[in-house]
């Protein structure tokens, strides 16, 4: 074949693409694509090179130029469309569309629109040619090099690219545009004084446009706009008025995946946008001055008319149609319920719902007839993957969490269309909608144009004209959202944007354009913003974390409140100035009603427990079986979904605190919402009158990254006393060693003399709202907790009892009641089990474990410090004399650590390793040695219990935390010494239940001794305090008193057990008893077992004592004032387990309570033998209760 010359290739190529593109198919709504090659469906190509080429063609057509229509009229609606389309909507300027966009904005002339056609490559859609590889790339070299880069832009080509953007034409009527008479009227009469500048043009045009529409009482202007879709308007058109977000396919699209980082910059960077910007040239703009915001005197005259009617069709879509996905704006995709897309009457309202694309799949996208509509913001990107028709193969193919998640987890397995989309914003379709829509794009044309032309659009003319096409968009949609054109709009009206903020579908820099313009005239700036951020809070009210829609609400307030100018932060400003910022309590609960009033509540609300959302558990937690696998699944989604919603909140509350206007607003909202739930902290309180623990534990977690970069050095530890304290401490709070009136005596004296306090800083401030907020929010979630399980272990013996016993009731008259009652029970277990389940997943994370116990690690380094200022190098003992700051400071500062260690130790052990812990290490260390420094006895027994946890025989996975007690070096010399003081003290803690508590914390002790005797560090210790401790002889005699206390009571209840079970064995001497004697008789049973399990197990850890340390040493316990006693004791404990009565021990299943007998004998028998000598012979001599050597053999075969 011959070779072609250049013009030949573009004559061809030119007559190739006409054809092509007139015989494409166009609908109303959707811009014109190139033809699918064949295929499967959904098969369609990735969006590459040679597609966008294809799409780029015609830049500028003459149906949108003002100098008037050709012969190709018939091919604009699909020119501009498809140019808009071809735009990558990433804010970076990506070498492809440099390379492929380069030459298309600003050419008129047809040597340029030549060279525009030769960049379609000869595989996208126009059969190959020959062709030489030379020339081609020679063709390709030239279209690089934007043409007229060098020279100056003629008003004709201004005024074309004015025309294109708008979308209008002044010289012929085409339906691609919209035809404005009045100025096609006055360019006829006297073109050269129709506008002064571009300034005056723009603004005239705009006016005339948004005026035709709110005069239009037949025909909406914007309809002829077909590339143009408006994607509300078009949710009208549709049966159901239904407009969804489709999140596409692509992993990023779920928060499960969602890259954080695409939201909450406060620069210039991406504002609803996924990518880094273009450098734009805001300063060029000429934004239209406060006055000019007000509409002119014949707008305002213009009465109010009903909403437009839409006439256009939407016609069905082929199922392989495919649109590539663009990152930043997702496509609309419009559903019909009826699989039919005949036109429906405009209504009042209709609701934009998000649905989720995660966990769940997109219930939207279950029929055929999902109908996707292109607006020209959604422009296909080489980086974005393809959206597939809600074609049943494209539902299959979707990715979800859905299809993670075994399906018992899920009620159904399915969601239907009102499930997946119960969180919805309803908008207005009205004439406002249109124009604002319209205003939007226009906007929107301006970056495309500048992306497309960056060296045409960085002259200094074009760059102006841009500029003042842009804040002309930005004033006239000021206008347009304050009802200016059509009816004034009221505060208490939603406003419409929020259903473009919460799709994520307005174009960069709109909102901050809008909030430039309008924040220095204060009445404009409210009456545009408030009805938004009431918006926003709707929309948050109505969010659950059942779906992923509660993130838009949240990022769209975050993206508000970061927009800075300067150091200025207009959105901070206006939230704090609401009403409900702050309201004033008017009921004793004013922890719920500032959660349920206040602005930022309805964000802070976002919960996963049952109590607080029952939508939760009934989606995830209601399925037929919760597996362990299945709950932890859920678990660590539903954790991401916190963190995520959490880190919006942060940045929310944090952009408040960095504006300096507003930091004092946010400190007292920060210390209102502690102040108001301060009786979340006591035992028993009425949950209605306080703040949720979802919305507590939201608030401390923003609290804690507030608090990660505070440093020690400049936090006040007399903050909780200064005059200016915004924590309001209840008047009887108890504290760690003073009394009420000491501390008010020494708060007197100091305030006396106002120089000893320091102005409070933030970082005071912050860490000690922060120490509140842990006493509020997760220790009382933890006490819950404890409690549930509580409650499940007690229900779960009531089943198996009730399933055990019922041979012995199904046939007596409260067969019926004891039915029912076993139904009640399972029904309330299964419900505190999925309560537990939702429980795990908001209190058992890891990572806010760790957060909670860094800062309580910086909360006990402040105590460390108060104690002694040398820390960390401190020396024990500490000083007699206790510092009035620390004896002063709050109880429950101590008791917390204690309490939050005591439930990680038990439900996340794995949490316990973090930096701070060697710091948790030496605070136990220091207070047990120091016990006088507490003055609650419970305190340091709560200090004991901690200890006792981790010891390895009890928790096998704290051992290395034991380990770093017991080697530490404060505890080797007085950890052993002060535990053996505080055994002997406990004798006497004066509460009523001193008597019965003293036996648990010795227990705990004995453990801990038995461990540290194994240590050599502390066996040295142990020696010296045997043969010359002033606490030995104390000890001991306790020691004794407990064990004969102990083995007597549990051995006469072992007693009572034998009786009732004999009796029982006698079926006809059973069933003779009365059935209320019966009764009477089960009941005692099972309370003589749980006092024989208890007492039998103290029991046994006093004499496992008594065994260990009469091996080791035995000169102590043969002192005159030890001996005897010890003697009385082992011989009456014997005659229990060897003497006649012995056989009434026996009882069924003796491990059941802990009972050994053998051991037990062996155990007394030993330290018979270990204190043998003529000194102890003579004390058991002295008892006259010694048994016969042979008795004692005979009982042993016995047992």
């Amino acid at each position: 074949m011959e070779e072609l010359s250049a013009d030949e290739i573009r004559r061809r190529r030119l007559a190739r693409l006409a054809g092509g593109s007139s015989s494409q198919p166009t609908t109303p709504l959707t811009s014109p694509q190139r033809e699918t090659p064949p295929g499967p469906p959904g098969a369609a190509p990735a969006p590459g090179p040679s597609h966008s080429l294809g799409l780029n063609v015609h830049s500028m057509t003459p149906a949108t130029s003002p100098i008037g229509a050709s012969g190709v009229a018939h091919r604009s609606q699909s020119s501009e469309g498809v140019s808009s389309l071809s735009s990558s909507p990433s804010n970076s300027l990506e070498t492809q569309s440099q390379s492929l966009s380069r030459s298309q904005s600003m050419d008129i002339d047809s040597v340029s629109c030549e060279k525009s056609m030769s960049q379609v490559d000869v595989d996208s859609g126009i059969e190959n040619m020959e062709v030489d590889e030379n020339d081609r790339r020679e063709k390709r070299s030239l279209t690089d090099k934007e043409p007229l880069s060098g020279s100056e832009v003629s008003e004709e080509q201004a005024l074309q690219l004015v025309c294109k953007i708008f979308r209008v034409s002044w010289k012929d009527r085409d339906r691609d545009v919209i035809f404005l008479n009045s100025l096609s009227a006055q360019f006829k009469q006297n073109p050269k004084e129709v506008f002064s500048d571009f300034k005056d043009l723009i603004g005239q045009i705009l006016m005339e446009v948004l005026m035709m529409s709110t005069q239009a009482r037949d025909e909406n202007p914007f309809a002829s706009l077909t590339a143009t879709s408006q994607p509300i308007a078009a949710a009208a058109r549709s049966p159901d008025r239904s407009l969804m977000l489709n999140m596409g396919s692509n992993p990023g699209s779920s928060p499960m995946f969602c890259n954080v980082g695409s939201f909450g910059s406060s620069s210039l960077s991406s504002l609803y946008g996924t990518s880094p910007a273009p450098p734009t040239n805001f300063t060029s703009y000429v934004p239209m001055t406060g006055s000019s915001l007000t509409p002119p005197a014949s707008s305002v005259a213009t009465p109010a008319v009903p909403p437009i009617s839409v006439s256009s069709q939407l016609p069905a879509a082929s199922p392989s149609w495919t649109q590539p996905c663009s990152p930043r704006y997702r496509p609309y995709t419009v559903a019909h319920s009826g699989g039919s897309a005949a036109a429906a009457a405009t209504p009042r309202s209709l609701s934009i719902s998000i649905p989720s694309s995660s966990p769940s799949p997109p219930a939207m996208a279950a029929g055929p007839a999902a109908m996707p509509v292109i607006t020209s913001r959604h422009r296909p990107t080489a980086m974005g993957p393809p959206l597939f028709t809600a074609s049943p193969g494209a539902l299959r193919r979707r990715p979800s969490l859905q299809s993670r998640i075994p399906p018992s987890v899920g009620g159904s397995g399915s969601s239907s269309v009102s499930d997946s989309c119960s969180d919805h914003f309803t908008i207005e379709n009205c004439k406002e909608t249109e124009m604002l829509n319209y205003l939007i794009e226009c906007f929107d044309r301006v970056g495309i144009e500048e992306r497309k032309a960056p060296k045409m659009c960085s002259q200094p003319t074009v760059s102006q004209l841009l500029s003042n096409i842009r804040s002309q968009c930005i004033s006239h949609a000021a206008l347009v959202l304050q009802g200016s054109l059509t009816q004034p709009r009221s505060l208490q009206q939603q406003s419409l944007l929020v259903p473009y903020m919460l799709c994520r579908n307005l174009p960069f820099g709109f909102i901050q354009e809008l909030v430039r313009t309008t924040y220095q005239d204060e009445e404009v700036f409210k009456q545009i913003f408030i009805p938004i951020l009431q918006g926003l809070a709707v929309a948050s009210k109505e969010c659950s974390l059942d779906s992923d829609n509660f993130k838009y609400p949240l990022m769209a307030l975050c993206e508000l409140c970061e927009i800075k100018f300067g150091k200025t932060h207009p959105m901070c400003s206006l939230v704090v100035s609401l009403p409900l910022w702050l309201p004033k309590s008017l009921s004793p609960g004013a922890g719920r009603e500032l959660q349920r009033l206040s602005y930022l509540g309805a964000f802070f609300s976002l919960s996963v427990f049952a109590e607080d959302d029952n939508k939760v558990v009934e989606k995830y937690f209601s399925g037929p079986a919760i597996t362990l696998e299945n709950t932890r699944v859920v678990s660590q989604s539903l954790q991401h979904y916190l963190e995520l919603a959490r880190q919006e909140l942060f940045k929310i509350l944090h952009s408040i605190l960095l504006n300096g206007d507003t930091r004092e607003a946010a400190l007292s909202y920060m210390a209102a919402v502690v102040n108001a739930n301060m009786k979340k902290a006591q035992m028993q309180t009425d949950d209605r009158l306080v703040s949720t623990d979802g919305f507590m534990l939201n608030f401390l977690w923003v609290l804690q990254q507030l608090s990660t970069k505070i440093k020690l050095e400049t936090v006040d530890p007399m903050y909780i006393f200064h005059p200016r304290c915004r924590i309001e401490l209840p008047t009887d709070e108890t504290r760690v060693k003073a009394t009420m009136e000491e501390v008010a005596a020494w708060i007197a004296e100091l305030y006396r003399d106002p120089s000893l306090f320091s102005e409070p800083k933030f970082p005071t401030e912050c860490f000690f709202l922060t120490l509140h907020a842990h006493h509020l929010s997760i220790l009382p979630s933890c006490r819950r907790y404890i409690r549930r399980l509580r409650a499940i272990r007690e229900l779960n013996r009531t089943v198996e009892d009730l399933k055990n016993n019922e041979s012995q009731w199904k046939d007596s008259p409260l067969a019926t009641r004891h039915r029912e009652m076993l139904k009640r029970c399972k029904t309330q277990l299964k419900k505190l089990v999925r309560c537990k389940a939702c429980a795990d997943a908001g209190l058992l994370d890891e990572n806010f474990l760790r957060r909670c116990l860094n800062f309580y690690g910086m909360v006990i380094q402040l105590m460390l410090r108060i104690l002694d200022p040398a820390y960390p190098n401190i020396k024990l003992p500490l000083t007699p004399e206790v510092p009035k700051v620390f004896a002063s400071l709050p109880e429950f500062y101590v008791e917390d650590v204690a309490e939050f260690l005591f439930f990680i130790v038990q439900y996340a052990p794995q949490v316990l390793y973090e930096p701070c812990t060697q710091d948790i290490v030496m605070f136990l260390v220091v207070m047990l040695c120091n016990q006088n420094y507490i003055r609650n006895p419970y305190l340091v027994a709560k200090l004991v219990e901690v200890m006792f946890m981790t010891n390895p025989a009890v928790q096998p996975r704290t051992q290395k935390f034991f380990e770093m007690i017991e080697n530490h070096p404060l505890s080797t010399k007085l950890l052993v010494p002060s535990l053996m003081k505080f055994y002997t003290d406990v004798e006497h803690t004066g509460a009523t239940s001193e008597f019965y508590d003293k036996f648990t914390i010795r227990y705990h002790i004995s453990t801990i001794f038995k461990s540290l005797w194994q240590n050599i560090a502390h066996h040295g210790t142990f020696m010296e305090e045997f043969n010359s401790g002033k606490q030995f002889v104390r000890y001991i005699n306790m020691l004794i008193n407990d064990t004969t206390f102990l083995l007597d009571e549990s051995l006469e209840s072992l007693k009572r057990i034998h009786e009732v079970q004999e009796e029982m064995k006698n079926k006809e001497q059973w069933d003779l008893l009365p059935r209320d004697q019966q009764q009477a008789r089960q009941s005692q049973l099972a309370q003589d077992e749980r006092v024989s399990r208890s007492y039998l197990a103290l029991a046994t850890e006093t004499v496992d004592m008594f065994h260990i340390l009469t091996k080791q040493v035995q000169k102590p316990f043969l002192r005159p004032e030890l001996g005897p006693r010890l003697a009385a004791m082992l011989n009456f404990n014997l005659q229990q387990l060897c003497g006649p009565k012995c056989r009434d021990l026996k009882v069924e299943n003796p491990e059941k309570y802990g009972f050994e007998p053998k051991k037990l004998l062996d155990q007394l028998t030993d330290i018979y033998l270990q204190l043998d000598c003529a000194r102890f012979a003579k004390a058991i001599a002295d008892d006259q209760v010694m048994l016969p050597f042979f008795l004692v053999l005979n009982s042993i075969d016995d047992w």
